[in-house]
């Protein structure tokens, strides 16, 4: 009976592992998956007076034969040239209405293309996807499969913006107002020791500071600390201020670990980049901003996210450059030197 009831349990078994096997639903990848399109592009020509309207960008998804998660970005570069240079607008999990208002796409087009011109410029869709295990496919989070939607050639004009030049802060350097409406701001770098005003190029009208307001011809404004910060002023109600900003690159491959004061990277305001050229050990980095953590990136180069992943670097000299999207996504890359 004792080896009856054995061979029983044994047939139960094999009965049960067919079961699953047969009961198991496959997920098979597309030999050519559908890449995203993009389906709708909105009035290109920008104009500040509708700075705070919402354009639209609207495109499909991917289509791997599955159901899949994919990080979707909106990217542009001048006619012909391939991406090699591209910029990201937006980036997404869907990619079905990318939004952006007027004054954030003309300051991001700044970057690349003139002022008060037509520029011919191509856009595209690229959706990053990470194959999860069980499809039978390779991509993996280190190594994603891509699929780009073909171009889409628009022209875009971009209007050039009012801006403040600081005066005396040891560097060329500006602040600037998105709408036109007085209010304007930036990220520059400053100097205790150097007292700046601030000069209308348009105007010649420079602003100071007189009892800690805003003032026409004052005083020098002097600087709390050295270092990166982002600079507000308002020329119709007359006040300023300046908070530190500073990015720096934090973690157990840096030289302080996760302890700060973190490697700081300097900004370039012609690029709107981040970039610091250091020596790494075998461990983990992040990004965060002000030696602190409560606002930090991290994740993959294609999508860093707030409070995203430690990521993993190898020991080396390297070039990093940290691209910040919409304050709390980006993009960065590094470059063994």
């Amino acid at each position: 009976m004792k080896n009856l009831f054995i061979y029983l349990t044994f047939i139960g078994l094999i009965g049960l592992l067919f079961s699953c096997e047969k009961d198991e639903t496959r997920v098979v990848m597309l030999t050519n998956p559908i890449a995203p399109t993009i389906t709708t592009l909105p009035d290109l020509t920008l104009k500040r007076a509708k700075g705070n309207d919402t354009l639209v960008f609207v495109g499909t998804a991917v289509d791997p034969g599955f159901q899949a998660s994919a990080t979707y970005f909106l990217e542009a570069c001048a006619k012909g040239n391939n991406f090699k240079d591209a910029v990201v607008i937006l980036s997404s999990v869907k990619p079905t209405a990318f939004k952006i208002t007027v004054s954030n796409l003309n300051g991001i087009f700044l970057k690349k293309f003139p002022a008060d011109q037509v520029s011919s410029v191509d856009l595209r869709i690229r959706s990053v996807l990470v194959v999860d295990a069980g499809t039978g496919a390779l991509g993996t989070s280190t190594k994603p499969f891509e699929y780009i939607s073909e171009i889409k050639n628009a022209n875009v004009t971009v209007y050039g913006l009012p801006r403040l030049d600081l005066i005396g802060s040891g560097v060329a350097q500006k602040i600037e107002s998105a709408l036109g409406d007085g209010k304007y701001t930036g990220i520059v770098k400053l100097d205790k020791t150097k007292p700046f005003t601030l000069k209308d190029p348009d105007s010649n009208i420079v602003y100071g500071t007189t009892d800690g307001k805003l003032a026409v011809n004052g005083t020098g404004i002097i600087p709390t600390d050295n270092g990166w910060v982002k600079l507000n002023a308002d020329t119709k109600a007359l006040t300023y201020s300046m908070e530190a900003y500073m990015i720096g690159l934090v973690g157990s491959a840096t030289p302080n670990a996760w302890n700060s004061p973190d490697q700081k990277m300097d900004y370039d305001a012609a690029t709107g980049t981040w970039k610091i050229t250091l020596d790494l050990v075998d461990g983990e980095i992040k990004f965060r901003l002000n030696d602190g953590w409560a606002w930090n990136l991290g994740g993959t180069p294609d999508n860093l996210t707030q409070g995203g992943a430690n990521i993993a670097v190898s020991a080396g000299n390297y070039t990093i450059t940290l691209t910040i999207i919409k304050d709390t996504t980006g993009t960065f890359k590094i470059v063994k030197n």
